[in-house]
């Protein structure tokens, strides 16, 4: 056989391969629509309730607390971050301030439980605040294992410039909120975290005794 007709046999058996993958990509097309279009026409026809359970089986974005929680945390983040970058803190940083600046002197695993972090989290924020001048740490005389973090003048008197930028967030979070509504939405969120932490203290209950 003659290398032109080798070659003309190969690229006649690749355009045969090539129009088979099309045909078949085309195929399943076709049937995940079909499959579509019967899924959607099987919903229209079935019964209210069953359309409700598929309603809240999907959980929209637009009706999940979770997920609208978790937008609006970061969004305030962001703006947060905007706001105080420009005098060398972080949002990392933030949050342990804070809990320094309603109580001074807190040990690691006390600000950790304060923030929400795990101890590994906090000793690397508080390292770099202790670099930046604005803590640092104290051993405890009773007990050499643990450190104190306390806030040095520097730590304190950037309160002043901050807090005023962390209130500006908030106020431009709520701007289109009255009083009333503010309050009220502050009240909601309270008793959304007392349904979530009374749940999960039963389970963690749960879990201990299983363990005993």
């Amino acid at each position: 056989m003659s290398a032109v007709s080798r070659d003309v046999r190969i690229c006649l058996s690749l355009t045969n391969v090539q129009s088979g993958v099309r045909r078949s990509t085309v195929t399943s097309l076709k049937k995940s629509t079909a499959r579509k279009k019967a899924s959607k026409a099987s919903l229209t026809k079935a019964s209210p309730a069953k359309r409700r359970a598929v309603a809240e089986a999907e959980l929209p974005f637009t009706e999940s607390v979770g997920y609208q929680v978790r937008a609006t945390h970061r969004a305030l983040q962001r703006f947060l971050q905007f706001k105080i970058e420009p005098h060398g803190i972080t949002t990392g940083m933030w949050y342990f301030l804070r809990a320094l600046w309603h109580e001074d002197g807190l040990t690691q695993r006390e600000l950790s439980n304060r923030v929400g972090t795990m101890e590994p989290t906090t000793l690397s924020a508080i390292l770099v605040m202790e670099k930046k001048g604005l803590v640092r740490r104290v051993r405890n005389a009773d007990d050499r294992r643990k450190w104190h973090i306390h806030l040095t003048p520097k730590g304190r008197a950037a309160k002043a410039r901050l807090l005023p930028l962390a209130r500006e967030v908030v106020d431009t979070a709520v701007q289109n909120l009255s009083r009333s509504e503010v309050a009220q939405l502050l009240k909601n969120l309270a008793d959304v975290q007392n349904s979530l932490n009374t749940t999960l203290a039963r389970l963690d209950g749960a879990n201990n005794a299983t363990v005993e």
